[in-house]
């Protein structure tokens, strides 16, 4: 009797999940997308403003490049011509 009380359980607890989720999948969905969306349009909306409160013609460096250094390592220079 309890084996069967289980499986019974068992099938209830399956079917119920299936039958819910189908009902709570889409409003779950949306409302995922809804906060990617605006974390999405929050970042932008940041880096639109900061584009803007900048004044025409003015320049300004975010980042600056590590210098480049040369490698002398390599070898040296050959200067060859083409034989037809």
């Amino acid at each position: 009797m309890g084996l069967l009380r289980t499986l019974i359980f068992i099938a209830l607890f399956y079917y119920g999940f299936k039958i819910l989720s189908r009902l709570f999948a889409p409003l779950l969905l949306k409302y995922f997308a809804k906060k990617a969306e605006q974390r999405f349009g929050g970042a932008f909306n940041d880096f639109s403003n900061k584009q803007q409160q900048k004044a025409e013609g003015e320049i300004s460096i975010d980042k600056i490049p590590k210098s480049k250094s040369s490698n002398t390592t390599v070898g040296e220079y050959v200067d060859y011509e083409e034989l037809d």
